[in-house]
């Protein structure tokens, strides 16, 4: 039988091995992890949101990259590359979500936020286009003075025998930093805190890291 030559491994010296080893990547994800939070934009908190009448707001991690679905009616414009996202929710049916996204420059930065703006603003007619039978408004809330800018607006659908669903959306700059805020819950527009999610964006974008 081959033998090395050294110390041999017993069975307690291999588990203490594994062990450790397995401690020391729970270590360098945990710095990993702590170290992506570090280089993220500002985020909101769950306090930010427009308050909930029966539930408080939960706030998911700052996580890198984008969330799993994408924000109702900005589908594939986001980028993944510079992007970090976190995903607030209530007891209910009202939830929300943030992406930030840190371009390479401050133009690269106020083309991404013109592409979604421009999204936005053509959601309800796109929607309606794939959705026959459906029924769906917007509104343009107007721009906010907050660093280079914010815009925020409203989508409605609705298709027959379903609940209608209202989304609010803040898209806003700080530097070569792109922040969008999407809530939305059942209802229509009349059902929207407009007046209270203007507020919502102003702190998303004033939070950013530029």
């Amino acid at each position: 039988m081959f033998r090395r030559s050294g110390t041999a491994t017993t069975p307690t010296t291999l588990t203490t091995a594994l062990v450790a080893a397995a401690a020391a990547l729970v270590l360098t994800a945990s710095t990993a992890t702590s170290a992506a939070a570090a280089t993220a934009p500002g985020f909101l908190t769950g306090t930010d949101l427009p308050p909930h009448p029966a539930s408080p707001w939960y706030a998911g991690a700052v996580t890198a990259g984008l969330p799993e679905s994408a924000p109702f009616c900005l589908e594939g414009v986001l980028p993944s590359a510079g992007s970090w996202h976190r995903v607030f929710g209530t007891e209910y049916d009202t939830g929300a979500v943030q992406v930030s996204v840190r371009s390479a420059s401050p133009s690269a930065a106020a083309r991404l936020a013109g592409v979604l703006e421009r999204k936005v603003a053509a959601c309800a007619a796109d929607w309606l286009r794939r959705t026959p039978g459906g029924t769906a408004s917007w509104q343009d809330y107007g721009t906010l003075p907050v660093e280079e800018g914010a815009h925020v607006y409203g989508v409605h659908t609705s298709i027959p025998d379903s609940e209608p669903g209202v989304h609010l959306y803040g898209i806003g700059r700080d530097g070569s930093t792109v922040t969008v805020v999407q809530w939305g819950e059942m209802g229509d527009l009349s059902h929207a805190p407009v007046a209270g999610f203007k507020k919502t964006t102003t702190k998303a974008v004033n939070k950013l890291n530029p």
